[in-house]
């Protein structure tokens, strides 16, 4: 018997092997946990059990998501800047000059509609931890987000938390928050999404990677304590849909303390400038289970772990209590004996709490053959022994069903041609401002208002331009721009065609800058993966963004993948959220979406057909949903990219901004307001179609004077359809139509546009 009290030893599992186990309880399935049992050769102790459960859980193992994810990487086109790929906890682009950028999105969804404030800044400084953990110093942070409609009771509850998170999680860390998305839809509500993306900065010889490599080498856990805040929160949170029974089974959300995450930051890149650190892991959802096991299996395979070690800040915690707490703000490094004295005088003088709680071994050849091994002791008391990468690689993969579900039909069947368009010119204008003025396609900055979007003094472009853009180095002016998209109408109309117009906004969105898209991430939100309605929709999304990117030579740098964003058997629309990353040689040659430049003209790129299925048209009007979404022309974006981007660099275009919901009468206001100028514009045809239309592979630009043939020209080149709609200048939206106009003067474009996010939060 163990001398500790209470304690589940090994020697225990082995003497007691018909012990009854909570195995369900923690999420596991009974051939999961008869795995477990056959890959010991014994039932598990409660701290074995912890570890496989969290370390299984679908947020952890991608268990139900594997299978389909695959072809980012069999997909992936030849990229000679990915340095670092899927895989590790983010992935690395060249961008040129000896410097990388790592990048990555994640969800924190579940947790920010438990307690909302927390659990968007536990997802901002988990997100900050991935990007450290890569050797690279975080520089800006962005989030896509998504509510219930706006006016509803808890969406008054939910956003404003999880935007007090961000803005007091990113604002203390002293993280630029350069833009992102705001959506609302009845299928959120009760399942907010929160996503969240960090970008860092660093030398080709900086990168960092999960690994423990070197027997004899510290374990080294560093920075704040562990306590039971969030004990199994992300990876159990995220791994099982709500309803009314489990409303008091859900964990402790995280709690965040951005102040210790910055000395934690600082604190390990100094650990990295004076190479005192041969592999680290940050210490997110499963906490010390996932660190370990992935350290060891990135490693020799070997590592012995003293669970007692670990600084604790509530001490009656149990060892597999201490397993699965995901309390923030703390990393693993591995690191050389004969550097541990000055790792530990780094840490002291950031004032961050360090601890050595074991140390990488050798395995034999046996033990590599089984996976390695990992063994934890309690005050002397072995309560692991397994091999690691059993549970941080080789986790159960599940080829779920999966089948078009039979109401697809009828909903493409259901045309959005068939709603009522205006009738005259003043109609057309009413609808144009109720668009317009739409929670979702309005003015976000009710929002974006609260975050520091300039801290730092790297931000070139932020919200509410098209992406967010910052400098990379203060001895260049080469930037990268980000840009996070996704539709959620779209793809419940179709899943496939659907990402791939939300791939193509995103890249879109960077080009409309002047950068040129050379990476993607992205965060794929979907019900229950226990749905083969909602598995199709995920295998349609993974072969259409696979397919996208491939064409457009954008690979997959990592990601996430959110499953059982549902009440009951009620799932939200599938949102995949795609960012993308491109570069600018001189960020001073940027275009914002503002058209500022008096007299300048106004030139309509791509072309326009009558194409209304699942647009803010639609919805706003209508409330209705139904139809096929747009057609996606692949080759037609990167021409379209091709024109913005050396429209940018010969200094031809002055301003510029892409068509997205709403279609072109959003675009015009949207660029109007921003650069308080008026425009005069002349469309041809119907009136309806060319304003409201949401056609891909569109932009708006402003032109210089003197400029125009040049432009026309290169647009030419590329076989982009080009026409002058119109100018700058004036005070009002002028839209001339063969039909008649409509004028609608900047301060009413502006009331409308900026009225509805204020209004619905009054007094919240």
């Amino acid at each position: 018997m163990s001398e500790v009290p209470g304690l589940d030893t090994v020697a225990q599992a082995t003497d007691s092997p018909d012990t009854p186990q909570p195995y369900a309880e923690l999420g596991m399935a009974r051939d999961e946990y008869e795995r477990v049992r056959e890959i010991l050769g014994r039932r598990p102790t409660a701290a074995e059990l912890a570890i496989y459960s969290v370390m299984w859980s679908e947020h952890c193992s991608y268990k139900s998501s594997k299978v389909h994810l695959r072809q980012f990487g069999e997909k992936a086109p030849e990229n000679d800047a990915l340095l670092v790929g899927m895989g590790e906890n983010a992935g690395v682009v060249d961008v040129g000059d000896g410097r990388a950028v790592t990048f990555k999105i994640e969800s924190h969804n579940s947790p920010s509609f438990v307690e909302p404030h927390q659990g968007a800044a536990t997802g901002v400084g988990g997100i900050v931890r991935d990007i450290l953990t890569m050797g690279a110093r975080p520089v800006a942070v962005m989030d896509a987000l998504r509510f219930g409609p706006a006016d509803a009771d808890d969406t008054k509850r939910v956003l404003p938390g999880v935007t007090s998170g961000i803005s007091f999680y990113g604002n203390c860390l002293g993280l630029p928050n350069i833009g992102g998305e705001i959506g609302f839809d009845q299928s959120y509500l009760g399942n907010p999404l929160v996503n969240a993306l960090c970008v860092g900065v660093l030398k080709h010889g900086d990168i960092k990677l999960a690994q423990a490599p070197g027997p004899g080498n510290k374990v080294v856990l560093f920075g704040s304590t562990t306590g039971p805040d969030g004990i199994g929160g992300a990876s159990v949170l995220a791994s099982a849909s709500f309803d009314e029974e489990s409303e008091s089974k859900r964990p402790s959300v995280q709690v965040g303390d951005p102040f210790m995450e910055k000395l934690l930051i600082e604190c390990s890149l100094e650990l990295y400038a004076e190479d005192m650190v041969v592999g680290i892991q940050d210490l997110g959802a499963a906490g010390v289970s996932c660190a370990t096991t992935e350290l060891a299996a990135g490693g020799t395979g070997g590592m012995n772990i003293q669970l007692d070690r670990v600084p604790l800040r509530d001490h009656r915690l149990t060892p597999e209590e201490i397993l699965m707490s995901e309390s923030q703000e703390r990393m693993m490094a591995i690191v050389e004996p004969a550097k541990m004295d000055a790792f530990l005088a780094v840490c002291d003088k950031w004032s961050i709490l360090a601890a050595e709680i074991g140390e990488v071994t050798e395995v034999t050849p046996e033990e590599a053959e089984r996976g390695g091994r990992l063994v934890m002791t309690w005050h002397g008391e072995t309560v692991v022994d397994m091999p690691p990468r059993t549970a941080s690689d080789e986790g159960p993969v599940y080829e779920r069903p999966y089948a078009r579900p039979a109401s697809q039909d009828a909903l493409q069947a259901d045309d959005a041609a068939r709603l009522a368009r205006p009738e005259g010119d003043a109609e057309l204008r009413e609808q144009i401002l109720k668009v317009l003025g739409a929670p979702g396609v309005g003015d976000p900055s009710w929002v974006t208002r609260q975050y520091d979007s300039y801290v730092r003094g790297d931000t070139v472009v932020s919200a509410p331009h098209d992406s967010g853009m910052i400098r990379i180095s203060d001895d260049s002016d080469r930037g990268v721009a980000l840009a996070t998209d996704g539709n959620g109408r779209f793809t419940r109309l179709d899943p496939y065609t659907g990402t791939q117009l939300a791939y193509a906004e995103a890249f879109r969105n960077v080009s409309a800058t002047g950068a040129r898209p050379l990476a993607v991430t992205n965060c794929l939100n979907f019900g229950s993966p226990e749905d083969p309605g909602v598995m199709w929709q995920f295998a349609e999304t993974t072969r259409g963004l696979a397919d996208a990117c491939q064409q457009l030579g954008t690979p997959v740098t990592g990601g996430n993948v959110s499953f059982y964003n549902q009440t009951g058997d009620v799932a939200i629309n599938p949102t995949p959220v795609i960012g993308v990353l491109g570069v600018i040689d001189d960020v001073n040659k940027r275009l914002r979406s503002g058209f500022d430049t008096e007299g300048a003209r106004v030139f309509l790129l791509g072309g326009t057909r009558a194409e209304f299925g699942g647009s803010a048209w639609a919805d706003v009007v209508h409330g209705h949903l139904g139809g096929l979404p747009p057609q996606v022309d692949l080759a037609a974006e990167a021409a379209l990219g091709e024109v913005l981007a050396a429209s940018a660099e010969q200094g031809l275009a002055v301003a510029a901004h892409d068509l997205s919901d709403g279609g072109l009468a959003v675009a015009l206001a949207e660029s109007a307001l921003r650069g308080r100028r008026g425009l005069r514009v002349e469309v041809d045809g119907d009136a309806f179609t060319a304003l409201f239309s949401e056609s891909g592979a569109r932009a708006l630009v402003a032109v210089g004077p003197g400029e125009e043939e040049a432009f026309t020209a290169l647009a030419a080149r590329h076989g982009v359809p080009v026409a002058r709609i119109g100018s700058v200048g004036g005070e009002s939206l002028s839209v001339t139509h063969p039909g008649g106009s409509v004028e609608i003067g900047l301060d009413e474009l502006r009331t409308a546009y900026e009225a509805a996010l204020p209004a619905l939060m009054d007094g919240v």
